[in-house]
């Protein structure tokens, strides 16, 4: 397209016929020629080239006084001054178009000739043009420019005879009837018709010359026409020729004058005599229908055109465009022609085109080097959007708001998204060429980190101008773009990886790092950059960390209860299993939880002391199962201690008038199979491996605390800025477990002692101890069994427990002891003298634990005989002594009613020499004439069950 560079499209479209940039720009100086000549009253003269060069002298008489004023070393340029571009120093040789298309240097010594040789027009073409218009001048003296049809006053004056050559002026007469095409026909100051008969003749008639050539016929027939319709006005005058000032004709040869103002041999740099040039230039406005605004307009667009075309190098170009987009954002609000407003609209269009494409995008135009262009680029965008919003083809269009605010965060969230897209991409292809082991979103977010504070640094001081939160929405449009990548990568996490943790931590910071640059860039906004903060919806990391782990310690706490459950099925409790006596599933156990604390302080998740609380309870939880499936199955001692039996008082006399033996002894066994509590299988009610449950909870109990030793110390290195809770070790102490190891190994120590005494031994206690006579039924047959069962005992059970089993073993000792002589039914029977044998008996008992200093320590027996040795007393307290000792503590008891009959006292269980039912029983069983008439009087008991 004539006019165009070929990088931006022209905004005033093409001139047609096919003309072309040579034959524009021989028409344009035809212009500024007879537009300077006949711009003063003078009569021309004319002074052939050749004359002009061997003179030296830039004076032709009778010239125009514009065209010959002699170059000077003139003064700064004011228009360069006020578009803000650099002087340059004068070039003391330009290069000039010679005849026959030989180049020479020479130096134009006035203005008119800087001007032929900046517009690239020969010597010879100048001398035909002048030629040409002192012979029109010489036809018509004082003739105005406006008044006349210039090419058609050119085409009558020369013959091919004034041209070298036949085909240079064929060549020459086609361009002139093209440019009357072109100016009456094409783009006419005044719209024809379709239906126009003049404009139809004229075309006919150009294209017939063209073809065929001129002739005088021809030649008045063009003029009548073309004369028709040049002179056509808006306002009916007919003294002004419009053939050069309709749209966009004239902006296409306009801007051929302007580019005048650019250095032949530095298309980046203006003449330092543009002042005079422009001077020159302006005088073509009557001709081309030009005015201030429309100048403005052209020659923002031809400084603008020539950056971009000359490989936008030379800034002072586009710094010129933008100070007289100053100029024209005024023009256009005082503008109202629409010829102006559609040229403003065409070239605004261009210019934000190619603006708004680099804005767009703006990492892939500018950089910390040319940061200054990227300012002026925006402020070209924002004027031209402002103005382009002012203009009337656009008011229907325009939003509410602030346009240079709008255009800027467009550029901004645009610019943004793109270079995300591009750092994506290319950390994916380097992510996949060197195979790294680090996850991709972690990079990534790393260098969106990195792009972020550029963006701060670079980018958001020169866009503030235009938008106060340019970094909070820089960062926030981060933010979304990260955050759907996220979003992407957690909703395919099955399970937590080290991997997994990394990304997360990664968005973490990422995240944390945006904020606080949005933050810190809102700080003076008036809403405080809450409107910023609202378009960044956390990634809630920690959350999808923290379910990430909840999941994590779930699936392994799981995992723990099925093996508890499933190995504690198959545990033997063997006492052979292992040197230490425990169960080798309690090391596995241990292991197991061992494992997982180590696994869980290897993921790379901040939060540990947030979340090692949950993954110790739930091992916790897993460990007291443990415990309770160990002591499952056991009993207690509530199983074996037989039930109370009714109260009966014996029959006196000897022990040859007792009951058959035989048939007693066989009513007590039934009964005792009765009483005594059953067990979960034979195998869980030995005492060997009742002992090694018992080491299998001690062994817990003692790792544990080696456990939370462990485990704070893995929370004190993995996260030392929570020492408070490292120091109270709240959160990782098992105790649940720990408490239920306690628990357990007190209740298989009981359930061993009263075993061993009410169950494995009761045919040496309940049924044969004391049974009548004393004498025959001493207490060291259970003494032998008892001393066995300690030896067992003591060579399995673990040293840290040994005492404490024992210590039960005798404590039931002594229970069942009293439960002998306190309840041990009919079957017993005691004179006043058996008193003796039975203390001995309990001697021998507790000499059994003492063993000569190798067993319990004395005060520990001293301390669990107390209440035996309160009660022995009684056995050898005469009848009548205790009588009155019963009545008189159950009338403190009941009070004066219970006179004339003592209630029956309640068994409390609690035997005691101060309490009544205990009393009661020592009478039950005294073997005399007395208890039996006092205890038949007063509770009618019977003589046996």
């Amino acid at each position: 397209m004539p006019g165009s560079n070929g990088l931006l499209p022209s905004p005033f479209g093409d001139p047609g016929p096919d003309l072309s940039d040579p034959e524009l720009r021989e028409t344009a100086y035809e212009i500024l020629v007879a537009a300077c000549r006949t711009s003063n009253s003078r009569p021309l003269t004319y002074i052939p080239s050749s004359e002009r060069a061997s003179s030296g002298t830039a004076v032709a008489p009778a010239a125009a006084p514009s065209l010959q004023r002699s170059l000077t070393s003139a003064a700064a340029s004011k228009v360069k001054k006020a578009l803000g571009l650099k002087r340059r120093e004068s070039m003391s040789h330009r290069r000039g178009a010679g005849d026959g298309g030989q180049v020479r240097v020479k130096r134009p010594v006035t203005v008119g000739e800087l001007v032929r040789v900046q517009m690239r027009v020969s010597e010879q073409t100048d001398s035909r043009v002048r030629r040409a218009l002192l012979r029109v001048a010489a036809g018509q003296l004082g003739r105005r420019i406006e008044s006349m049809v210039l090419p058609l006053e050119l085409l009558q004056q020369y013959k091919s005879s004034d041209f070298p050559s036949p085909q240079e002026y064929e060549l020459w007469q086609r361009r002139h009837l093209k440019v009357l095409e072109a100016g009456v026909l094409l783009h006419p100051h005044l719209p024809l018709s379709k239906s126009d008969i003049s404009a139809q003749k004229l075309r006919k008639i150009i294209h017939g010359a063209i073809e065929t050539g001129m002739n005088n016929e021809t030649m008045n027939l063009l003029r009548s026409t073309v004369i028709s319709l040049a002179c056509r006005s808006f306002n009916g005058s007919t003294e002004t020729c419009h053939w050069a000032d309709g749209f966009p004709f004239n902006l296409c040869l306009y801007k051929i004058l302007l580019d005048s103002c650019f250095d032949i041999n530095e298309e980046t740099s203006i003449i330092e005599e543009v002042d005079e040039v422009l001077e020159l230039v302006k005088k073509t406005w009557v001709v081309l229908g030009m005015n201030q605004a429309l100048h403005n307009l052209c020659f923002a667009w031809v400084l603008f055109e020539r950056y971009i075309s000359t490989g936008q190098v030379e800034s002072d170009l586009f710094f010129a465009a933008c100070n007289l987009l100053v100029e024209i954002e005024t023009d256009a609000k005082s503008t109202k022609d629409p010829d102006y407003s559609r040229v403003l609209s065409s070239t605004l269009n261009v210019i934000l085109g190619w603006t708004e494409k680099r804005l767009l995008s703006y990492y892939d135009s500018f950089h910390s080097g040319n940061i200054e262009v990227m300012q002026s680029v925006v402020s070209l965008a924002v004027s031209s959007a402002k103005i382009l919003a002012e203009d009337v083809e656009y008011r229907l269009k325009r939003k509410e708001g602030d346009v240079g605010h709008d255009r800027v965060e467009t550029y901004i969230r645009s610019s943004l998204r793109a270079v995300f897209s591009q750092k994506k991409e290319k950390t994916r292809r380097a992510f996949k060429s060197q195979k790294s082991t680090i996850p991709f979103l972690s990079v990534l977010a790393q260098d969106i980190r990195e792009l972020a504070l550029n963006e701060r640094d670079t980018f958001s001081p020169i866009l503030k101008r235009w938008h106060p939160l340019a970094a909070g929405v820089a960062v926030a449009t981060l933010h979304s773009c990260f955050g759907n990548e996220l979003k992407r990568f957690v909703s395919s996490i099955d399970d937590l990886t080290p991997d997994s943790m990394q990304v997360l931590i990664a968005a973490d910071k990422l995240e944390k790092d945006l904020v606080q640059i949005a933050v810190e860039d809102s700080v003076e906004s008036e809403d405080g950059g809450k409107s910023i903060i609202q378009e960044m919806p956390p990634y809630e990391t920690e959350k999808v960390i923290s379910d990430l782990v909840t999941a994590w310690i779930k699936t392994r706490v799981d995992r723990l209860k099925e093996w508890v459950i499933r190995n504690l099925q198959q545990e033997v409790w063997s006492p052979h299993a292992n040197k230490e006596r425990f169960a080798p599933s309690a090391v596995e156990v241990l292991r197991i939880v061992d494992e997982t604390l180590e696994a869980f302080f290897l993921l790379p998740i901040p939060m540990y002391q947030t979340l090692l609380p949950q993954l110790v309870s739930g091992l916790d939880l897993c460990l007291q199962q443990y415990i309770a499936k160990a002591k499952a199955g056991c009993g207690n001692r509530g199983n074996f201690i037989p039930s109370m039996p009714a109260l009966t008082r014996c029959t006196v006399g000897s022990k040859y008038h007792r009951p058959s033996r035989k048939k007693e002894k066989e009513k007590l066994a039934q009964r005792r199979k009765s009483q005594v509590g059953s067990t979960n299988g034979e195998n869980s009610s030995e005492i060997p491996r009742l002992c090694v449950r018992i080491n299998t909870l001690q062994f817990l109990r003692s790792q544990l605390e080696a456990l939370t030793k462990k485990t704070i110390a893995h929370l004190r290195n993995a996260d030392p800025g929570h020492a408070d809770i490292v120091l109270n070790g709240k959160g990782v102490k098992f105790e649940l477990s720990g408490a239920s190891c306690v628990e357990g190994i007190q209740q298989l120590c009981e359930t061993i002692a009263y075993k061993v005494v009410f169950h494995d031994l009761s045919h040496f206690l309940w049924d044969g101890l004391y049974v009548v006579p004393v004498s025959s039924s001493r207490i060291e047959p259970f003494l032998q069994d008892l001393e066995q069962y300690l030896e067992i005992i003591s060579s399995t059970v673990h040293d840290r427990v040994r005492t404490r089993v024992i210590t039960d073993v005798m404590r039931a000792s002594f229970d069942g002891f009293l439960f002998v002589l306190l309840a041990g039914g009919p079957t017993r029977a005691f004179y006043l003298e058996d008193s003796e044998l039975i203390e001995e008996d309990f001697k021998f008992l507790t000499d059994l634990f003492w063993s000569n200093g190798d067993g319990l320590p004395s005060d520990l027996i001293d301390k669990f005989s107390t209440q035996v040795r309160s009660l022995l007393p009684l056995f050898r307290t005469d009848t009548e002594s205790l009588v009155e000792r019963l009545r008189v503590l159950t009338l403190e008891n009941c009070g004066s009613s219970a006179k004339s009959k003592l209630p029956l006292p309640p068994t409390s269980g609690q035997w005691s020499p101060d309490e009544p039912n205990t009393l009661l029983r020592v009478l039950c069983c005294r073997n005399d004439q007395a208890a039996t008439k006092f205890l038949k009087k007063n509770y009618n008991l019977p003589k046996k069950l």
